[in-house]
C-alpha cells in the first residue's frame, strides 16, 4: 500500500540531526535499555555459553531501529535480531557495524506501517520515542496491529514513548542547548487539546540555520493500553522507566508491554 509522503521520510532530516539525536548519552544507555527489553519480555539476558551446540536465540524485531543501537546489542547477546527503518543511510551504518562485529543481523528498509511477518518473532520493540508521528491516527493502530500479527503466540510488544502525562508535567515552551558541538533551539506547542505536541527544531551548524517542524501524537498510559487491548493483546503492563518503575507522577517515560495470548 502506498502512503502519502510524510516528514520523517526526509533523509536529510535524520542525517543533519544525527549527532544531536544519537549523542554520547544515548549510546551509554544501550545496555540499560537492552536489559530492560529482555527482562520485560521474560527472556534470558545473555545466551548460554556452555552449550555443546548453540541453539537459535529468541527472534527480536526492532521497529524504527535507526542506526541499530539496540538491535546490535540484542544480537551481541545471542538473539536473532531484525531491524526495520525508513532511513536507508541509517541502515547502511547499522549494516557496516554488524559486518565489522560479524553479527548476523538483518536490516530492512521499509515503512513500519507495511512490514509484517506473521507469527515469526518472540519480541517486537519500538523504542526511543519513535511512536505517534504518522499524520493519521489510524496508522498508529496499523503499526501496532502489524506488530501483533508478527508475534508468535505468547510474544511481547514493547513500546517506549513520551506519555501525555509526562509531556504535560515537564512542558517547556522553548529551550536552548549545545550538544556534540552544535547549538539547538527547540520550541513546543500543545495541539488538539494536548492530543499532540508540535515540535520546532532549529539546528545551528557552522553559521547555517537548519529548521524542521513536526508533530507527535501523545498517548496517555490508559489510551495506549486501550489501543493494545483493542488490537488483540491479552494483557498490558505500563512502566515508568527501564528498572520496572511504576508509571506514576515520577515516571521518566511511558513503556507499554503487551503480551499476546500463548494459545
Amino acid at each position: 500500500m502506498a502512503y502519502k509522503k510524510e516528514w520523517f521520510e526526509d533523509t536529510s532530516f535524520w542525517e543533519e540531526y544525527a549527532p544531536i539525536i544519537f549523542d554520547a548519552q544515548r549510546w551509554a544507555e544501550v545496555p540499560l535499555v537492552a536489559d530492560g527489553v529482555t527482562r520485560l519480555a521474560h527472556l534470558n539476558l545473555y545466551a548460554p555459553l556452555d552449550q555443546a551446540e548453540p541453539t537459535v536465540g529468541p527472534l527480536v524485531l526492532d521497529l524504527c531501529c535507526g542506526v541499530g543501537r539496540i538491535t546490535l546489542e540484542l544480537a551481541r547477546r545471542g538473539f536473532m535480531a531484525t531491524g526495520v527503518d525508513i532511513t536507508e543511510s541509517y541502515l547502511q551504518t547499522a549494516r557496516e557495524d554488524a559486518a565489522y562485529e560479524n553479527l548476523p543481523v538483518e536490516f530492512i528498509h521499509a515503512d513500519v506501517r507495511s512490514f509484517t511477518r506473521p507469527q515469526v518473532f518472540d519480541v517486537v520493540s519500538n523504542l526511543y520515542v519513535s511512536f505517534g508521528y504518522f499524520e493519521q491516527p489510524a496508522d498508529d493502530r496499523l503499526m501496532v496491529q502489524h506488530a501483533f500479527d508478527s508475534l508468535k503466540p505468547g510474544g511481547v510488544l514493547i513500546i517506549e514513548t513520551l506519555g501525555k502525562e509526562i509531556a504535560v508535567r515537564d512542558f517547556v515552551e522553548r529551550e536552548w542547548f549545545t550538544r556534540e558541538g552544535r547549538t539547538m533551539l527547540t520550541e513546543y506547542t500543545p495541539v488538539d487539546s494536548w492530543g499532540g505536541l508540535k515540535n520546532r527544531w532549529i539546528l545551528i551548524k557552522g553559521g547555517t540555520w537548519i529548521e524542521r517542524t513536526f508533530t507527535q501524537r501523545l498517548y496517555a498510559g490508559s489510551e495506549l493500553r486501550r489501543l493494545f487491548l483493542e488490537v488483540g493483546f491479552a494483557s498490558v503492563e505500563l512502566y515508568g522507566d527501564w528498572n520496572d518503575g511504576v508509571y506514576d507522577n515520577q515516571a521518566q517515560m511511558l513503556i507499554a508491554v503487551g503480551r499476546k495470548s500463548p494459545l
